[in-house]
């Protein structure tokens, strides 16, 4: 990478202390967090991820799951005393059971899920009232990212754009590698002077079609969106005070209040972060803006059994097999029994398959169509209950 992004004309941005408007203290002073999205019940995984255990606890990468990894990524520059976890509070425990070096103050149990907004301007919040100079970042637990050392080298100059800009946003634009339809797209602007690979985000793009997706990545002017953020807590919330003022008004109460939580936090306002607060921010609609920061790592978010797949390690026929199985004839199938007792998963002549078997439910697909899966955990749900789904 260069010094710019090429073909980007500059604009400054001048470093400055923590909190320009009040009494100054040293660039560099201001302590840095980190917040993991751990919500969701990745139903896309079904039946090995359900509502009691989603797919984030799920020990299916070498022995780890992917909340594990990703707690492992934020402290390479976060100290794990600096770390939250917000997720729902059914998971509690084993988020606390898998992540030993988390203070049982930062972990952050929603009653019920209220979309990413949510999940993101509570923590900030509860920082914001902690330490009114924060500056975070908020991850997501349901992403692989290699190597971990190029992630913590532009999570660094994430930080670095948000302690010298207080009115930035800062994202994440993954540098992509083929025109994929199933990731939001980021259009950059203008490059940002005084870092690499640095610049405004001008436009946020919905999921493409594969034309479209082509045009993306032929322009040159795109980077996946990677649902990552760096940002001062009071920055954000500044923002939703602005676009969402029932919301701020909500949340800080509650950051106020916690022992409110089970009255407040269902009548929070339902949607997601990007929709709420980041493109109406990139439209010019407050006095912030947004910057995205490339990473040019490899990058996967885990949505499907198709993704599942390429992540895991593969035989020569290019199948992925867990548990007892036995395979006749079958190239480049998931394979996957994990079903506790002694029973065994044999198939012959597939190609391209899901094949997911657990103790009370079994999945076949093709891994085309695992996207589709979500559509028929909400027929299982409908005609077999809550308990299967």
């Amino acid at each position: 990478m260069g010094d710019t992004l090429q073909g980007f004309p500059m604009i400054g941005v001048a470093r400055r202390d923590c909190r320009p408007a009040r009494p100054r203290q040293p660039y560099g002073e201001c302590v840095r967090y980190a917040v993991i999205m751990a919500g969701g019940s990745g139903t896309r995984l079904w039946p090995l991820s359900r509502q009691g255990e989603p797919k984030q606890l799920l020990r299916m990468i070498n022995g780890r799951s992917l909340l594990q990894l990703a707690f492992e990524r934020v402290t390479a520059v976060v100290g794990p005393e600096n770390v939250l976890v917000c997720t729902g509070a059914a998971y509690a425990d084993e988020v606390g059971a898998q992540l030993p070096g988390l203070s049982p103050a930062n972990l952050l149990g929603e009653p019920v899920g209220r979309d990413s907004l949510n999940a993101v301007i509570w923590p900030a919040a509860v920082l914001a009232r902690r330490d009114e100079d924060a500056v975070v970042a908020t991850v997501t637990a349901d992403q692989i990212i290699e190597p971990v050392e190029e992630f913590a080298s532009r999570l660094t100059t994430a930080f670095e754009v948000a302690e010298a800009d207080d009115r930035a946003l800062v994202t994440f634009g993954i540098v992509p590698t083929g025109p994929h339809t199933g990731y939001g797209y980021l259009r950059r602007g203008d490059a940002v002077e005084g870092f690499t690979d640095v610049a405004r985000i001008a436009e946020f793009k919905e999921k493409p079609d594969a034309d479209l997706a082509a045009q993306y990545l032929a322009s040159g002017e795109y980077w996946w969106n990677a649902g990552m953020f760096v940002w001062r807590a009071r920055t954000l919330l500044d923002q939703v005070r602005v676009l969402l003022p029932d919301s701020y008004a909500k949340i800080t109460e509650l950051a106020a209040h916690p022992e409110r939580l089970e009255q407040i936090y269902p009548e929070l306002y339902k949607t997601s972060v990007d929709f709420a607060v980041m493109e109406p921010v990139s439209q010019g609609r407050t006095d912030a803006h947004v910057i995205g920061v490339a990473l040019a790592a490899r990058w996967a978010d885990v949505g499907s059994f198709a993704d599942l797949h390429d992540e895991l390690d593969q035989d020569d026929q290019g199948n992925v097999r867990q548990g007892n199985v036995v395979v006749s004839g079958s190239t480049g199938c998931l394979l996957v029994n994990a079903d506790p007792g002694q029973s065994v998963l044999a198939v012959s002549g597939l190609r391209d398959m899901a094949v997911v078997r657990t103790a009370d439910a079994t999945l076949v697909c093709p891994l085309a169509d695992s996207q589709q899966v979500k559509s028929l955990v909400a027929q299982v749900r409908e005609h077999y209950g809550a308990d299967l789904a």
